[in-house]
């Protein structure tokens, strides 16, 4: 009996974007290797250029290469930046309405690891940019949306401390999602931004000091709360 099943058969753009990944990713065309113009590009894979355009569309918005228009246009081999996996995790979160407490799950899991390799490999700079952070979250303790850009920023700059590009862009990615969800008066009063303030002190010490197992178990107590403060204000808080 005939068993037939549906055939997906992939675009020419695709099928040419992949070809062109692959041999970006695996070295065979390195950073800086600039490619055919479209009507070359076109003549040696078999296929029109507005699909050849279509593919290399994809491949700029992957952060892979970079293309110039004009006489001297064309597209360069160039390597991926933070900016576009953040960019990927942004549109995912927000396109697929990701609820806080998801994100603030991988909050969970990150931060605490992230300040345990900060007091591994933190440098002097890395110490100075989180007390500067400090002092613009303690100097606007009364002024909460001051006070919130100051508090995201020192979580930001101590997963940067870690100098572990993955998590720094994960990080990224959420934390702007983090500050809008909880930009409230009723989320942040004066005795939560003390405790706050307090909190950040003691994994600075411990980051300074070196001292990973206690960055590690000060930064899990500092995350916890924040959590249960989140969930505190009920499931609307937590979307």
């Amino acid at each position: 009996m005939l068993n037939l099943y549906p055939i997906h058969v992939p675009k020419a753009a695709d099928v040419l974007a992949d070809n062109l990944r692959e041999q970006i990713l695996d070295g065979r065309l390195r950073v800086g290797a600039i490619f055919p113009n479209e009507r070359d590009l076109a003549e040696q894979a078999g296929l029109s250029r507005a699909s050849v355009r279509e593919a290399l569309r994809i491949l700029e918005v992957e952060g892979l290469i970079a293309t110039r228009t004009g006489r001297n246009g064309g597209s360069e081999v160039i390597r991926p930046s933070l900016q576009t996996i953040e960019r990927s995790i942004g549109i995912f979160i927000r396109g697929q309405n990701i609820r806080l407490a998801s994100v603030l799950e991988v909050r969970e899991a990150i931060e605490p690891y992230a300040a345990r390799l900060a007091a591994l490999h933190r440098t002097d700079d890395d110490l100075e940019v989180l007390r500067e952070c400090h002092r613009r979250l303690m100097t606007d303790l009364h002024d909460v949306a001051a006070f919130l850009r100051a508090n995201l920023e020192w979580h930001v700059n101590l997963v940067h401390s870690a100098h572990n590009e993955l998590l720094s862009a994960f990080v990224n990615a959420f934390a702007q999602t983090v500050y809008q969800a909880t930009d409230l008066q009723e989320f942040s009063p004066p005795d939560i931004r003390a405790t706050v303030a307090r909190a950040h002190q003691v994994v600075m010490d411990a980051i300074e000091a070196g001292d990973a197992d206690a960055a590690w178990r000060r930064m899990a107590r500092h995350v916890g709360a924040y959590v249960g403060r989140v969930k505190s204000l009920g499931p609307d808080a937590m979307g």
